[in-house]
């Protein structure tokens, strides 16, 4: 009888062992625990490596717009240099027509290309600093001398020798001009 029951023990933990049961509440209590460890690490490192992705978007995404805005700055400056070089030609045709003869009608075209030239320069953003009148302002102004002048307050510009021009908030070339004492 002994023997049979000690049997029956053996089968009762065999099938316990096969079914994965513990036979003890400490086993069941300790199988628990360890399976809480278990979920608590997966869930720690899940957080972990979400974190790692979250932060590597946000670099990614300031990468993206400091590039965007390095290109936007490189091509503002690459269009102020260009039309730094080809204020000059505008400059020499505004020259021209100041002093144009009488009724000659190669005037009028000059007239028509330097208005051509002032609209593509308006729709590229650049803008004439109007300066006549005005209170000298050394950051859109270069004084190319100081003159007494009759009726003009002191400090502001008696006559505009150059235009200036600013491309958005930059000064692409100051107005040269003269200035009342």
């Amino acid at each position: 009888m002994v023997e049979e029951a000690n049997k029956q023990d053996e089968i009762n933990e065999a099938q316990a062992a096969a079914e994965g049961t513990p036979e003890t509440p400490e086993q069941v209590s300790a199988e628990s625990e360890a399976l809480k460890r278990q979920l608590e690490e997966a869930q720690a490192q899940a957080s972990e490596f979400k974190d790692n992705w979250l932060r590597s978007q946000a670099e990614f995404q300031n990468y993206r717009k400091r590039v965007e805005r390095d290109n936007d700055s490189f091509k503002a400056s690459t269009k102020g240099d260009i039309l730094k070089k080809v204020l000059p030609v505008l400059d020499d045709l505004e020259r021209a027509l100041q002093n144009r003869p009488a009724d000659d009608a190669w005037a009028d075209g000059i007239e028509l290309v330097v208005r051509k030239f002032q609209n593509i320069l308006e729709m590229e953003g650049v803008k004439k600093i109007e300066a006549k009148g005005a209170a000298f302002d050394p950051n859109f102004h270069e004084a190319i001398s100081h003159e007494p002048a009759d009726g003009v307050q002191s400090g502001h510009v008696i006559e505009v020798v150059q235009n200036g021009y600013v491309l958005g908030e930059r000064v692409i070339r100051p107005a040269l001009v003269r200035v009342a004492q």
